[in-house]
């Protein structure tokens, strides 16, 4: 019997789970796509409002209007899908939208997505024959723009929804006395407003230096605030380097940890997103649910008590549409029978032997989702248990070059291009 597969988001991994699904329909049926908003594209659709949307659900997309990507084209695009070759390596985010919008219409994933429609629940039901646990199915309630609500069964569910929505914005004891503008990076979406401000921008990450130079270059002052070593890269003039913001005093003026203070006119936090799941009992799927770490998932992917719910996308600092790649046909080889997991408790165990041994190493518990170098094995031995293809070497090459070149011109490195060559090697080309 074909299997019935649902999937929670069309931005880039639900997008991948439904193109694999319509590859494979000897095996299952055509996914139904669950899609918050009237696009696709998930993050990667650009939306100028902040706040809310007109039915008052939150914004989805982070995406500020100047975006260009941090990885290039030849590194981020699916493995089986190029990015246009005439196209610079690194992409305003229009560019990566249309290549996703392409994607969707050239494995005719359109018709089987059902925008405007918000999942509300996503419950497991255990299906029993002479009193023994024979499989599980899903209900997914869902809830339409004509406000009609429905529950649909299904095999199995692929949430995509991803985690780049939910502001974590930390604990600062006294912020209610800061007497400025306090927002997210998730709000940003113009450096304009902000010229001959002095902002106070918390995280030194991709986001965090990203909008320092957009707000230096419209002549704001920017302080970044971060917990990492002095960065050593010239940073460009009205950008000064702090240590982290521990508290605001009663005057309202920010006080830092090397007991300095000053005033601002802007606190802007680039500190990151929580993983929220409002469809979902965590306790219930056996998940604990936190802000940076949702645990156990069996190979970053399967809650060990359900196997038939899979996790697409919620490593951190990885090649995302590479990992979804890998994630998703691992996932469906599993659907298929082709990859047999181990049991609950083996699961279970493997899970909590890989998070122990991370803390032991003194990773943070909000870092323990980071791959970075992991990443590579990571999706290797998904190939190769799923018996496909794994990422080219090249790939992993060209993704350490871009790396190293971030760290010495944060500022420029986007200016270079590249080309695979072939598997395995890269090459440096002239501007396109």
């Amino acid at each position: 019997m074909l299997q019935r597969v649902a999937v929670v988001g069309a931005g880039a991994a639900g997008l991948c789970a439904a193109r694999h699904i319509l590859s494979r329909l000897n095996q299952f049926t055509p996914p139904v796509v669950y899609e918050l908003t009237e696009n696709i594209g998930g993050t990667w659709c650009y939306d100028d409002r902040v706040g809310t949307y007109d039915n008052g659900l939150p914004i989805h997309s982070s995406m500020y209007k100047n975006l260009r990507t941090n990885l290039p084209k030849e590194v981020m695009m699916f493995p089986d899908f190029p990015f246009d070759s005439h196209l610079s390596s690194f992409l305003p985010h229009q560019e990566v939208q249309r290549y996703l919008e392409r994607y969707c219409d050239s494995h005719h994933i359109r018709p089987h997505i059902r925008f405007n429609t918000v999942v509300k629940n996503v419950k497991p039901v255990i299906v029993t024959e002479a009193g023994e646990k024979v499989r599980t199915t899903w209900d997914v309630t869902s809830l339409d723009s004509s406000s009609g609500q429905k529950t649909e069964t299904f095999d199995s569910v692929f949430v995509c929804s991803g985690h780049y929505s939910d502001p974590h914005i930390p604990d600062i004891p006294g912020i209610e006395n800061f007497k400025g503008q306090v927002l997210h990076s998730h709000a940003y979406r113009h450096p304009e407003p902000f010229s001959g401000k002095s902002v106070v921008v918390l995280g030194a990450k991709a986001s965090g230096l990203d909008i320092s130079f957009e707000l230096a270059k419209v002549g704001a002052q920017v302080t970044l605030s971060h917990r990492h070593p002095h960065l050593t890269f010239p940073l460009p003039p009205g950008i000064q380097q702090s240590s982290p913001v521990v508290a605001v005093r009663e005057d309202g003026k920010i006080r830092f940890q090397d007991g300095t203070a000053s005033s601002a006119d802007v606190l802007m936090f680039c500190t990151g997103y929580n993983f929220r799941y409002p469809f979902l009992d965590g306790a219930q799927l056996g998940l604990d649910i936190q802000d940076h770490i949702m645990s156990p998932l069996y190979l970053h992917l399967v809650p060990p008590a359900f196997s038939s719910l899979f996790f697409i996308g919620i490593c951190k600092i990885i090649c995302p549409f590479p990992n979804f790649h890998c994630q998703v046909q691992f996932a469906l080889a599993v659907l298929e029978g082709s990859v047999t997991l181990p049991s609950q408790a083996q699961m279970e165990d493997e899970v909590r032997q890989e998070l122990e041994g991370k803390l032991a190493q003194g990773v943070e518990q909000r870092h323990l989702l980071i791959m970075q170098q992991d990443q590579w094995e990571y999706c290797r031995t998904l190939a190769h248990n799923a018996g496909f293809q794994p990422i080219p070497p090249a790939v992993r090459s060209l993704y350490e070059e871009v790396y190293r070149q971030r760290q010495i011109h944060p500022e420029n490195y986007r200016l270079l291009n590249y080309r695979l060559v072939s598997n395995s090697e890269w090459e440096l080309v002239n501007d396109r």
